[in-house]
């Protein structure tokens, strides 16, 4: 390796728990992240992740009263700072309700789309199928198969055709009802 700070400065990663300073406020945390990255203008990087990720009506308070998802989009904003080509997310929706699970989703979908690389570690199956280009899929630490989803269902017999009636999930239940209630 022969630049290794230049390494750490283009790698970035989010674990599996919010890594927030529960006492500052999201601002507060924004800049210290900013400042201990060297960056110039660090109320303006601060100022305009709390914009991007949603966080300006609570930017003042407290972290300790910021909903799971508040965190996390947090924590999620702070290992931007820098702007790092590639990111870690280590289940980034661990214990998420559906609406903050799909705030966090479109956040990776944004960052992928804007050019970072991001490799997210996830148990939910789902949330790989939307989000990721390619899998890979481990057992028991090891890596068993790997590939785009189109490649890893051609490993399995086609799928059969039957006509079963379709419920809602109890996500889409709860999505509907909130939004009704967003709309009165």
């Amino acid at each position: 390796m022969s630049k290794p700070d230049s390494v750490r400065q283009s790698i970035n990663l989010t674990g599996q728990f919010a890594a927030v300073d529960e006492i500052l406020t999201g601002r507060e945390n924004l800049i210290m992240i900013a400042r201990l990255r060297h960056l110039k203008n660090s109320r303006r990087v601060a100022d305009d992740l709390l914009n991007r990720f949603g966080l300006t009506e609570a930017a003042d308070r407290r972290v300790s009263t910021y909903s799971g998802g508040m965190c996390r989009r947090l924590d999620i904003a702070m290992s931007l700072i820098g702007k790092p080509q590639l990111i870690f997310l280590d289940e980034p929706t661990a214990g998420l309700d559906p609406e903050a699970r799909i705030e966090v989703w479109k956040v990776v979908k944004e960052l992928a789309n804007g050019g970072t690389t991001v490799f997210l570690t996830t148990q939910y199956l789902e949330e790989a199928e939307q989000l990721a280009n390619q899998i890979a899929i481990l057992h028991e630490g090891k890596i068993i198969a790997t590939g785009t989803l189109v490649e890893l269902k051609k490993l399995f017999p086609p799928a059969k055709v039957e006509y079963v009636e379709k419920q809602p999930t109890l996500d889409e239940i709860f999505l509907a009802i909130i939004s009704k209630k967003e709309e009165k």
